[in-house]
């Protein structure tokens, strides 16, 4: 948890930096970008008399680095422009191949893995690609900004960042309480991963590729479902940590209206673009979206509450049917109303020994 909170600290003040270097760096990109359009004229040697007695040829005038500077601004000015849009370009960038010490990381050999980072360092190749003068452009902003980047700066920043304002938020943590005598058994394991978690809220030090973080002063949340352990089924240590409890309503209705509507990917949503695919165009009405809240509430109340869980499985059975006859059905429009709704799903409501099965 504290190396993601390290490494998350990390991405965040290089894309601040990023964003802040991006005008240098757009700059460099953009000398580099009219090198690969116009090379620079190579500075020429006056040749020498072949002949003895022979006089030397006369040496250039400005004229030729003026010209080629004028050259390189109006081809500058076409750039700008977008005229040169629709030619593409070869350049070199940077290409860090994956070594063999990122394949092990996420595995639970962290300590390992920081330690063999520092022993053999990645080496860093060019790699040629052809690409549209955008999108050349955009690479070699890229690259010219991560050149621009103090990382030794931004590491420590980064460190600080999330040694004064992280915050960590362990969810579940109902999975690990719950103790019974006896000694033996699973609890044994979730006494032993609270013991685990105690230390790090306490405050450690905990070594990262960055170095050293300290979470004295990381703010740590915890969530849980206490509907079987209860907060006070944990180690007397741990429950000392966290001090401020608050206890969260069930959803309502109209918590599930706005679940139904609002979020970008909400469940409605998702099934009108999934039977868009077989050009049935769903009207969800809102009094039917009503009805699916009303009905995911009641059977929560009758059942277990499985809170906003409960809304996939109404929709599953309500739109089941008309997904499978789906391809036969050709191009239409059906409208979801409040009756249809009730229609498909009022006798599972009603055989309790069926709907704790469906529902």
């Amino acid at each position: 948890m504290v190396r993601d909170l390290a490494e998350t600290a990390v991405s965040m003040l290089r894309e601040e930096e990023r964003e802040r270097l991006r005008p240098r760096a757009r700059e460099n990109a953009e000398e580099r970008l009219l090198d690969v359009l116009l090379p620079p004229a190579r500075p020429q040697r006056s040749p020498t008399a072949s002949l003895a007695g022979a006089p030397a040829a006369p040496e250039e005038g400005p004229a030729a680095p003026a010209a080629a500077s004028s050259t390189r601004e109006n081809l500058r000015l076409l750039l700008h422009e977008g005229k040169l849009d629709d030619r593409s370009v070869e350049i070199d960038t940077s290409d860090t191949p994956q070594s063999f010490i990122d394949v092990f990381s996420g595995t639970g050999m962290e300590e390992m893995v920081v330690n063999l980072q520092s022993m053999f360092p990645q080496s860093k190749r060019t790699k040629r690609r052809r690409l549209t003068i955008p999108e050349a452009l955009e690479a070699l902003t890229e690259e010219e900004a991560a050149k621009l980047i103090d990382m030794e700066r931004v590491t420590k920043e980064a460190v600080r960042r999330a040694e004064q304002d992280g915050i960590i938020f362990i969810d579940e943590l109902d999975k690990v309480a719950g103790r019974e005598a006896g000694g033996h058994g699973p609890d044994v394991s979730r006494e032993g991963v609270q013991r685990d978690l105690l230390p790090i809220v306490e405050g450690s030090t905990v070594s990262t590729k960055y170095g050293p973080l300290k979470t004295d002063h990381v703010l740590f949340i915890a969530a849980g479902a206490f509907h079987v352990a209860k907060p006070k089924d944990l180690i007397p240590e741990l429950q000392g940590r966290f001090p401020i409890r608050v206890e969260l309503d069930s959803l309502t209705d109209a918590d599930f209206v706005r679940i139904l509507t609002e979020p970008e990917n909400a469940l409605t949503k998702q099934y009108t673009a999934l039977l868009a695919t077989e050009k049935i165009h769903l009207d969800i009405q809102a009094d039917a979206i009503a009805e699916i809240a009303r009905i995911a509430a009641e059977v929560n109340a009758r059942m277990e509450n499985i809170g906003a869980r409960r809304l996939h499985t109404v929709m599953e059975r309500l739109l089941d049917e008309l997904a499978f006859e789906a391809p036969e059905l050709g191009e239409r429009t059906i409208p979801i109303t409040a009756a249809y709704v009730r229609e498909r799903l009022q006798g599972i409501l009603k055989d309790e020994d069926l709907s704790q099965y469906v529902l």
